[in-house]
């Protein structure tokens, strides 16, 4: 039994070793007898080239998507209080992270809506690997580009990937192949329209909070009469 769980490991190693070594330039020849090599030095004129495979293409190491049902609330929350459509705060976060509150990209990106430490600090946010505190800062930062571009949702998320100097110097969505694909994974998740608005801001909120510790946010000032839907 050991000998066949060592021999197990090794099969797997092998082929991790084999899919590393597949990533770079490979070549495969099956000879006469049936008999497959390989090899990334070519030396005879029978090899032929072989695709690129990794374990994300296969399907073997593919991450699935965190449910987003857990979020649900805080997202719906915030969303509403800066005026902002929860749908296209949840694509973002879809597209961002696949609502991984723990993800972090190759350029320092963190949390479910992918916030730089700078973007992040600016935002108020201090821990940017906690949900509320992430989609905070990410539903205001979304806020902020919505009112920079009114009428435009496109022009937003364009900017929420790319930033706002690369759509503004291209005046429009820049010609990037990974920005244009994420404003059409964004907007097609959403079923929110690209052309227009998501909603009217309060020019105030308000946050009270009650006795037993509960809070409630309104655009009513203070001194106004506050009724609690129930």
């Amino acid at each position: 039994m050991l000998t066949k769980r060592i021999l197990g490991a090794a099969a797997g190693l092998v082929v991790l070793l084999w899919v590393a070594s597949a990533e770079a330039d490979s070549f495969r020849l099956v000879d006469g007898n049936g008999v497959v090599h390989l090899t990334n030095a070519p030396n005879d004129p029978r090899y032929r080239g072989m695709p690129i495979v990794s374990g994300t293409s296969t399907g073997w190491l593919r991450m699935t998507e965190t449910s987003h049902h857990q979020f649900a609330s805080d997202i719906r929350e915030i969303s509403m209080r800066h005026g902002v459509d929860p749908r296209l705060v949840e694509s973002v976060i879809r597209a961002e992270s696949a609502f991984n509150p723990t993800a972090v990209s190759r350029t320092g990106a963190r949390g479910l809506m992918q916030l730089m430490p700078k973007t992040a600090a600016m935002l108020g946010v201090r821990d940017s690997f906690d949900p509320r505190q992430n989609i905070e800062g990410g539903v205001r930062h979304l806020r902020y580009l919505l009112d920079r571009y009114p009428g435009n949702v496109s022009l937003a998320v364009a900017a929420y990937n790319a930033g706002e100097g690369a759509v503004d110097s291209h005046r429009g969505i820049p010609p990037f192949a990974e920005t244009q694909q994420y404003v059409q994974r964004v907007l097609g998740g959403s079923a929110v329209s690209s052309s227009r608005t998501v909603g009217p801001l309060p020019k105030s909120v308000y946050r009270y909070s009650g006795s037993d510790g509960t809070v409630t946010y309104s655009n009513l000032p203070p001194g106004s009469r506050l009724t609690v839907a129930r």
